[in-house]
């Protein structure tokens, strides 16, 4: 009897034990996600062991990885000997809930890390063979074991559009593919239709424009409701053909393109409709009410509305419904790069009704002139929180005629600071405008000023001057900033001490996650318990990759179109590009939800994280984003010989 009862307390023990690990993974990516039986199978065959501080888990001398480990209680550091320095390194951290080491378990070799317990540890441990036969049972457990962080960051995304179908009552996306919107079959004629019938056509069809088309349908011109307005505004006959009317060459995407690709289209051409071109044929048109009767987020119009203001306080208006569309595409779903480079995008339209409003206002000085943007700006990745980094480039013969003309065009472009910051944009701390006499420079002076930070490079001013790599023009002629890029990309691509201290510059900003500790905050003052996601997250991409960049000679300004250069080119590993694209990502979204918080809330914007804000989810892959930022600053390092 005795025996029985013990039995049955032994049973017992072992069922709430189950039931309790059942529960733990439960509350852990991607466990949560798993069927019941595919979890109580990994459930079933785990053994829980217990790693006192410092003792070694597994490491490369022991061969092939045997097992699959869960930390169930504890921290797990990984370690490998540094090759520039004595001793070794941590490259990772692993807590709760994580896992490892996939990627020697898949590819059945030994761990190239020493894993050890950074404190007394509890893990769960997966024979291989059950490993294996897991793997191949459960999809959910395969695709996270395949793709690591990648899979993690897709449920990160479900989550907020999920979140925003729930508020808003609707699923839609800026990902939607423009073959989906553009049910209606277009309306067409030949270039040899009269107008009258064109737009009885149109009227007929219900449609705000007819695509001029050949005998095999290729699309030769467009004509709009707006064309119509303008034609009839000037007496024009309604018998003449339309081909004399039309809009030749119209812009087109292939029906595969996104919505959000429409949208930008639109907005950066000034356009109301889109050509949908397969193969050379006319098989649909997308307009800018079919885009946003999907979307409800009218940036056609918002851009529109800011290249026509009638006064620079008209363009203060509109900051706040800059805003608002920022605050509908993040619940609509959109990717950090998509709500950036429309920022971008609107920030350039503004800037260029702020320089037309400018002149009205102060006449024309009669020297033709480029408006550069550096920085953020020039890479295309703002947010709504940014600052004026600007100059102007003209052109001149000699010193004196460059003297001259500075003189004539400073207290204009001190106007258009004024009128910007009125705008929403803050004045640069660091006078990093156009209206600082040594921003205002000739062509040949602004390829002076690059040739000499080149070859007089000191760590010290290469940290204020790394952001002028980035140079763009908004308003005015491209060609003489495009020579001056050509130089620059000359000069850099044959010193190799400039190169070496651009590096040196990348290494300056360290992410902040400790060895034995999630996040490294501030620990006084008013940023006590913070981090800063631009400073200490997003800087060592954008460094690195510029870095890059100018040594490759890679033109892209834009920090993920950098690293998609590189990659194509060798110069970084696909697997690596792809984790730090991924990392910039995180990073950046998490900052323009961060943004967007303080926006509703009233308060300031700001760069700093409170990590302990954020779920256990965000948290997690926040960290691992910061630790492909310390692989990418360790490449460097290596790479440069630091």
């Amino acid at each position: 009897m005795h025996s029985k009862e013990s039995n049955a307390a032994s049973k017992t023990a072992v069922m709430q034990n189950i039931h309790g690990t059942m529960e733990f993974l439960r509350k852990h990516p991607p466990f949560n996600q798993m069927e019941n039986a595919h979890l109580a199978y990994l459930v079933e065959h785990c053994q829980l062991r217990f790693y006192a501080t410092g003792e070694s888990i597994i490491k490369p001398a022991d061969g092939a990885v045997q097992h699959f480990y869960i930390v169930k209680q504890g921290q797990v550091v990984g370690e490998r000997p540094h090759s520039a320095k004595r001793g070794t390194e941590t490259t990772f951290e692993i807590t709760t809930g994580e896992c490892f080491p996939l990627a020697a378990l898949l590819g059945e070799r030994a761990t190239r890390t020493e894993h050890l317990a950074a404190e007394d540890t509890f893990c769960l441990l997966l024979a291989k063979d059950a490993f294996v036969r897991l793997f191949a049972q459960s999809a959910v457990f395969r695709d996270f074991a395949l793709r690591g962080v990648s899979s993690l960051l897709d449920q990160v995304n479900q989550q907020v559009q999920l979140r925003a179908a729930e508020s808003l009552g609707a699923q839609y996306s800026l990902d939607t593919s423009l073959r989906e919107l553009a049910m209606q079959q277009p309306v067409g004629c030949s270039a040899e239709t009269p107008l009258r019938e064109a737009v009885k056509r149109m009227h007929e069809q219900h449609v705000g424009s007819i695509v001029i088309v050949d005998d095999q349908q290729r699309p030769l011109g467009i004509f709009t409701l707006r064309d119509l307005r303008r034609v009839v505004a000037d007496g024009g006959e309604l018998d003449q053909p339309i081909s004399a009317l039309m809009t030749q060459t119209p812009f087109h995407l292939p029906p595969g393109a996104s919505a959000f690709d429409a949208a930008l289209a639109m907005t950066e051409r000034h356009i109301a409709h889109v050509c949908l071109v397969e193969h050379g044929r006319l098989v649909g048109v997308v307009s800018e009410r079919d885009l946003f009767s999907l979307q409800r987020v009218d940036l056609v119009h918002l851009a529109r509305t800011i290249r026509h203001a009638a006064r620079v306080d008209s363009l203060t208006a509109l900051r706040s419904d800059i805003s608002l569309l920022v605050e509908r595409m993040l619940a609509h779903g959109a990717s950090s790069t998509q709500i950036t480079q429309l920022i971008t995008l609107l920030n350039d339209h503004t800037v260029c009704r702020v320089i037309e409003l400018t002149l009205e206002e102060m006449g024309d000085p009669g020297v033709p002139f480029s408006w550069l943007c550096f920085g953020s700006e020039g890479r295309r990745e703002q947010t709504l929180h940014t600052d004026q980094d600007n100059g102007i480039l003209f052109e001149a013969h000699d010193a004196s005629e460059a003297e001259a003309i500075r003189q004539r065009l400073l207290p204009l472009a001190r106007r258009i600071n004024q009128h910007l910051a009125a705008c929403g944009f803050t004045l640069c701390p660091g006078n990093i405008m156009a209206g600082n006499p040594q921003l205002c420079l000739s062509r040949q002076e602004w390829a002076r000023r690059f040739s000499t930070f080149v070859r007089e490079a000191t760590p010290e001013n290469l940290l204020g001057s790394s952001i002028y790599f980035d140079l763009r023009v908004v308003w005015g002629a491209e060609q003489g900033c495009e020579q001056v890029r050509q130089q620059l990309f000359a000069d850099v691509a044959g010193n190799s001490l400039f190169q070496r201290m651009l590096a040196a510059n990348a290494l300056q900003h360290r992410p902040p996650v400790g060895r034995f500790r999630d996040f490294v905050v501030a620990r006084k003052g008013v940023e006590k318990d913070t981090l800063d996601l631009k400073t200490e997250g997003l800087t060592p991409f954008v460094d690195g990759a510029r870095l890059l960049a100018l040594a490759h000679g890679v033109r892209p300004r834009n920090t993920l179109q950098r690293f998609a250069e590189l990659v194509a080119r060798g110069v970084i590993e696909p697997l690596d590009g792809a984790a730090y694209e991924e990392a910039y990502h995180f990073i950046q979204q998490t900052r323009l939800q961060l943004h967007q918080q303080q926006a509703l809330q009233g308060q300031p914007f700001s760069n700093r994280l409170d990590p302990d804000s954020l779920n256990h989810l965000d948290r997690r892959i926040l960290r691992e984003s910061f630790r492909q930022a310390q692989r990418l600053q360790a490449s460097l390092t290596l790479r440069y010989q630091l």
